[in-house]
């Protein structure tokens, strides 16, 4: 492969990843209350089914950074999704514990979530929206008034 053929395809995979993230943001937005970063986090944290996970965990399984990722936490936590625990063994370690609500956000917006993934890589789907723009269209501009003609 080129380099020119390689940068047109990486061109291309940020493009697509740009539109699926949007659209999913605009919908876990719009329905419920949640960014893509918190329900990968809820994601990841209900399909591996464990009491407790460590943030650098949690981080590495979403592909954040350890800074991003305590901002997510922490937006779940004030949202009553998740909270913090205290390792037992080490007082220095921090678990993250998700919640019974954290689990129900989750499982209220898992269909939400597949719905945009299967629509977006489903070669017989209509395309979704390119980013910056929603469902409908945009509303017209207003109209710019005529200049006034003076005698």
């Amino acid at each position: 492969m080129s380099e020119e053929a390689a940068v047109h395809e990486w061109r291309e995979v940020l493009a697509r990843h740009a539109v699926i993230s949007c659209a999913l943001e605009r919908e876990l937005s719009d329905k419920h209350d949640l960014g893509v970063s918190e329900f990968e986090v809820l994601e990841r944290m209900v399909e591996r089914d464990r009491e407790k996970y460590r943030s650098q965990e949690i981080a590495d399984a979403v592909h954040l950074s350890q800074s991003a990722c305590s901002r997510v936490i922490a937006r779940l936590e004030k949202a009553g999704l998740v909270r913090r625990a205290i390792c037992e063994a080490d007082r220095r370690g921090v678990f993250v514990v998700i919640t019974d609500e954290g689990r129900a956000r989750h499982a209220a917006a898992r269909p939400t979530h597949r719905a945009v993934i299967v629509r977006a890589l489903d070669p017989g789907s209509p395309p979704l929206p390119p980013c910056g723009t929603g469902a409908s269209p945009a509303p017209e501009a207003p109209a710019v008034p005529e200049p006034v003609r003076l005698p």
